[in-house]
């Protein structure tokens, strides 16, 4: 396990869009066209309210975190959202998740941050005996167990959750006419139906369709720089995708966009929640994104990610405050303690 300095800070920059590091999510796209579509006008918001209506899907937990004392109001309150990005089509959406994200929302500071958890993090799953990777919570338990297993990683309360699929990336980017790119190597991919080699990338600029873009941000073994390869590339194409969500030239998409959704998605957000989120539109072009830091590791022959305990912390640390939750540092075990809730999450 790595050794870093007990004291590092953070590492987070906020940059502007063309310049930031954004962390790949099928969801992050999908929440910047329900925003911007609840301010437009009136057939936009019928329309995306009827695809937060179909879309609804309530938790077995009820409807607040076992963290909070009470369901918030993203109208008045700091809220979190886990995003999930599954390895289904076809409507389903049960699979492994490929993209898991946590977004704050700091409602005084009308700021958004997301944190990026590797899909192979080697982690406690709630339930179980072993830690296992963290994108087999939801295959194994579905969308509780994901969200109990971020909660008891990060030891913050998820409030609410978007869960997409492969179709709906793959359907998002063809209905805005595709994405651009700028290769930066030649590489086959499978494609959607797991043919393998099927998809051909070459290097230098060029427009991808919906499977192309998805084999994109999938590959990772023929690039030497692995994972930081595969994440750069995954902010090169939400990048792309929150740049064609964003303009106005779109707008005539979104219907389409919406249609597509539907049967590719689910979500806990009634329509006037996800309305509370419209103060933070102006932000979109300045989210903080932080990925947890950590190793690859072998045990028992499959390759985990090895989170780094101390920029753990750190990143608890970081959660809490943007939320709002009370907490105080123990100087001896430089451990995250919540006071308001008097527990600990392991």
């Amino acid at each position: 396990m790595p050794k870093n300095e007990p004291s590092r800070a953070i590492h987070h920059r906020r940059k502007k869009r063309r310049n930031k590091k954004i962390i790949f999510s099928l969801a992050a796209l999908v929440s910047v066209v329900i925003i911007v579509a609840g301010g437009l006008v009136f057939y936009f918001i019928t329309q995306a309210s009827n695809l937060v209506d179909e879309t609804q899907s309530s938790l077995e937990r009820g409807d607040h975190s076992d963290m909070r004392d009470v369901a918030v109001d993203p109208d008045e309150d700091n809220i979190s959202v886990l995003f999930l990005g599954t390895d289904n089509r076809d409507g389903d959406l049960d699979g492994l998740a490929d993209a898991i994200l946590l977004a704050t929302f700091n409602r005084d500071e009308g700021s958004v941050n997301v944190i990026s958890i590797p899909r192979d993090s080697y982690v406690q799953i709630p339930g179980q005996q072993t830690q296992d990777q963290i994108n087999h919570a939801h295959a194994n338990g579905g969308t509780d167990m994901a969200i109990d297993t971020v909660e008891n990683l990060l030891d913050v309360p998820v409030d609410y959750y978007v869960t997409l699929n492969f179709d709906a990336f793959m359907d998002t980017v063809d209905v805005f006419g595709g994405i651009e790119v700028d290769s930066p190597l030649s590489f086959t991919e499978q494609n959607a139906d797991g043919d393998m080699d099927a998809i051909e990338i070459d290097e230098g600029p060029q427009v991808l369709n919906g499977e192309e873009a998805l084999a994109y941000v999938r590959m990772r073994k023929q690039d030497s720089a692995g994972d930081l390869g595969r994440g750069e590339r995954q902010q090169e194409v939400l990048g792309a995708l929150i740049d064609e969500a964003t303009s106005l030239s779109s707008m005539a998409n979104y219907n389409e966009v919406f249609d597509r959704l539907q049967e590719n998605m689910n979500m806990n957000m009634s329509f006037n929640e996800i309305l509370g989120l419209h103060t933070y539109a102006s932000a979109v072009n300045e989210i903080e994104y932080h990925q947890l830091d950590g190793e690859n590791v072998r045990e028992n022959g499959v390759e985990y990610y090895q989170v780094d305990d101390t920029d753990l912390a750190n990143t608890q640390a970081m959660l809490k405050q943007h939320l709002d939750l009370e907490e105080e540092r123990d100087p001896d075990a430089n451990e995250t303690i919540n006071v308001e809730e008097n527990t600990e999450h392991q």
